[in-house]
């Protein structure tokens, strides 16, 4: 076969009449044309297709999600999307922040009777304490140059705009999630939506397959069972099994608050007169009241028998978000009150209880897939056959890695630095959670709608956990004085003080006015807020008013299906 441009050239040699050679010319021209689309079309085939096999893990997830369907797929999707938060988190903090001072002063301020023991690795103290991975190693100067760089407000607006970036992110995520997911969702075809609806078809594993089967034919059964003994259920026994409701919220709630006042004791009671190794006795029992209470949680949940499997999954994850959430709120009421009394230079010494947590945290989380998983699926084959191979806990794991997440934007103040040890955190329980759920876990039998499922931790990633993060970034920002010896605002009043020179610097320079008004009468003025405050709730009053217009809709046209069926005569 001639080529192209061979075929062009015998065209134009053929002795032909001037209006015939015209037209071949118009053929060829259409011909190029065609291979030139159809080689543009191929060339976008091949940058997807390369595209897609460049993604990291796309492999792996296409394995879980055949094997093990959507809902454990949502664990491993959520995990590498906060990968790539602390990714970003590092490339900014180092672009921004680190670099600049190393290029200004390679040299650490390490005294000589410090040295590397190698229990820095745990404890982040001794040598660390010395080193760019904590606040109190930044400076507070101005690097001179071809370009001037303020250090504070590198610090203070790489903070502020990575925060303010996750937020935009969980927000859009959480909106578009709840669209899709919940906005049209109607409560009353549950059992129709297991019926007609609920097959995972991300399933393709054969055993798998068989096993979902299964699943779907008990979870049926047991919804029509659990509805025909509500209807059956007598005053007294609903009475009783509200006083069982009641009993187990309330030991869950003083489970909960005890565990955040023991901790609030021990570290009252120790912080002073610990050494460094015993510092890691209160992430110590922190880790091990997170391991252990939700398991008195799961117990409490199979005496309750609630109705249905999906607020039986939702008691769990409020429990579970409750105990985390007082544990937190008690460690950071005790780092921003009592830690700046006691220490002239009190960052880094937050920074290092929370680079303690996260080492602490992911010790567990390894020993919890080594030997948790794998001894429950040994007891479950070897020794007690009837248990069975264990599930794989979705919502416990999630919840787990958005604990630890929390902890990495609560310390990205203190240590900016702190999200390299989360990479290699979430990196390693990637393929460590992998590992052992092919090996020593099956599939939940009785698994939630896995979309909204997805949506519910989106919405617990931002709300309380990423909200109570920011709020104490914020508060440290606005609220207290920062150290007179160490770190980038050392010598202000606040932190946020450093806007206030930074506008008072701009003001000098005559064609910058605009700046200092701009900040004076929009950022600084409570009308702005009010303002803006009041348009959002406008926006979500309108978008509310459609939602609600629309499944109205919905309601009138099931209602027209039903009356054209009854209507219609049959053939």
């Amino acid at each position: 076969a001639l080529s192209t441009t061979e075929q062009i050239r015998k065209i134009r040699e053929l002795p032909v009449s001037f209006e015939e050679k015209k037209h071949d010319v118009y053929l060829c021209v259409l011909l190029c044309c065609l291979l030139l689309l159809q080689s543009m079309r191929r060339f976008g085939y091949s940058i997807k297709s390369a595209r897609q096999t460049l993604q990291l893990w796309q492999g792996i997830m296409k394995e879980i999600g055949g094997k093990f369907g959507s809902s454990v797929l949502n664990y491993f999707v959520l995990l590498k999307w906060l990968l790539l938060f602390n990714i970003f988190s590092f490339l900014v903090n180092f672009g921004f922040i680190t670099i600049p001072l190393l290029v200004y002063d390679l040299s650490l301020n390490v005294s000589p009777n410090v040295s590397f023991r190698g229990l820095e690795l745990l404890t982040g103290a001794g040598y660390f304490n010395y080193t760019i991975m904590y606040y109190g190693s930044y400076s507070n100067e101005t690097i001179r140059g071809l370009v001037d760089y303020d250090m504070q407000l590198a610090y203070f607006f790489t903070i502020s705009v990575y925060m303010v970036l996750c937020g935009l992110v969980l927000i859009f995520s959480m909106a578009s999630s709840f669209k899709k997911n919940y906005a049209l969702a109607d409560p009353a075809s549950n059992s129709a939506w297991q019926l007609l609806c609920s097959w995972d078809f991300s399933i393709t594993n054969e055993k798998a397959v068989n096993q979902r089967k299964n699943n779907l034919r008990i979870q049926l059964k047991e919804s029509l069972s659990e509805k025909a003994h509500r209807e059956r259920q007598t005053t007294s026994e609903q009475l009783k099994q509200y006083g069982i409701y009641f009993g187990s919220w309330l030991l869950s709630t003083g489970l909960a608050a005890g565990c955040g006042a023991s901790i609030f004791y021990l570290y009252t009671e120790t912080w002073s007169a610990l050494k460094e190794a015993e510092t890691l006795l209160v992430p110590f029992v922190v880790s091990l009241m997170n391991m252990v209470i939700p398991l008195f949680f799961s117990l409490f949940n199979k005496f309750e028998q609630y109705s249905s499997q999906r607020k039986q999954i939702y008691a769990l994850l409020f429990r579970n978000v409750l105990l985390r959430i007082s544990i937190l709120g008690v460690l950071c009421y005790y780092w921003m009150n009592t830690v700046p009394q006691k220490f002239t230079c009190w960052e880094p010494m937050v920074g290092q209880a929370l680079y303690r947590l996260v080492i602490v945290d992911f010790i567990f989380l390894m020993l919890g897939s080594l030997f948790g998983e794998f001894l429950s699926n040994v007891i479950g084959t070897k020794i007690q056959p009837r248990l069975g191979v264990p599930e794989f806990d979705v919502a416990r794991n999630v919840l787990e890695i958005i604990y630890a997440q929390t902890l990495a934007w609560i310390g990205i103040y203190f240590s900016p630095l702190l999200p390299v040890i989360q990479i290699l955190k979430f990196f390693i329980l990637f393929y460590l959670k992998k590992v052992s759920l092919t090996h020593n876990c099956q599939p939940p039998r009785r698994s939630g709608r896995a979309a909204q499922m997805k949506t519910i931790f989106i919405f617990l990633l931002f709300f309380p956990f990423f909200v109570g993060a920011l709020s104490i970034v914020a508060y440290t920002s606005w609220r207290l004085t920062p150290s007179e010896q160490c770190g980038p605002f050392r010598g202000l009043n606040s932190t946020f003080s450093v806007t206030g020179e930074w506008i008072d610097h701009v003001n000098n320079n005559s064609s910058n006015h605009w700046v200092g008004w701009i900040y004076q009468n929009v950022i600084r003025s409570e009308i702005f807020y009010f303002l803006s405050t009041l348009i959002i709730l406008v926006i979500i009053y309108i978008f509310w008013q459609l939602i609600q217009g629309r499944k109205q809709l919905i309601v009138l046209l099931r209602r027209q299906i039903i009356n054209v069926s009854l209507n219609c005569p049959p053939e």
